[in-house]
C-alpha cells in the first residue's frame, strides 16, 4: 500500500513540475520575456528537452516579431498529463488497493 502511493505521489510531483514549466515557458514566451535573461535562458533551455518530441507537429504563430503563441507546448502539458493519469491507472491495475478499515455503525433509536 504505501508503495503504491510513493509511486501515484512521485508520478504527481513529476508531472506538476513538468506542467508548471511548460507553463512558464508558454507565457514568457507569450508575453516577450527578454532570452538573454538568465532565468529565462535556463527555463528554455531545461523545457526544451519537454517539447523535442513534438517540434514540428503544430506552426509556432509570432505576433509583432516578439510575442510567441506556441502550440506545441500546450500539446505537450496535454500529452504529459495524459502520460501521468494512464500511468497512475496501471499503478492502480497492478497494486492491491488499501484495504478498508472496519466502520461501526450506531444507530439511535427514537424515543
Amino acid at each position: 500500500m504505501r508503495t503504491r502511493l510513493l509511486a501515484i505521489n512521485l508520478v504527481n510531483v513529476f508531472l506538476s513540475v513538468v506542467e508548471v514549466a511548460l507553463g512558464l515557458r508558454f507565457i514568457l514566451k507569450l508575453f516577450g520575456a527578454n532570452p538573454n535573461n538568465d532565468f529565462v535562458s535556463w527555463l528554455y533551455s531545461m523545457t526544451s528537452v519537454l517539447l523535442d518530441p513534438f517540434r514540428g507537429i503544430f506552426p509556432t504563430k509570432v505576433f509583432e516579431n516578439k510575442y510567441i503563441f506556441e502550440f506545441v507546448t500546450l500539446f505537450a502539458m496535454l500529452i504529459y498529463a495524459m502520460l501521468a493519469l494512464l500511468i497512475i491507472a496501471v499503478i492502480n491495475a497492478v497494486t492491491e488497493p488499501a484495504t478498508p478499515t472496519k466502520k461501526t455503525t450506531i444507530i439511535k433509536k427514537r424515543a
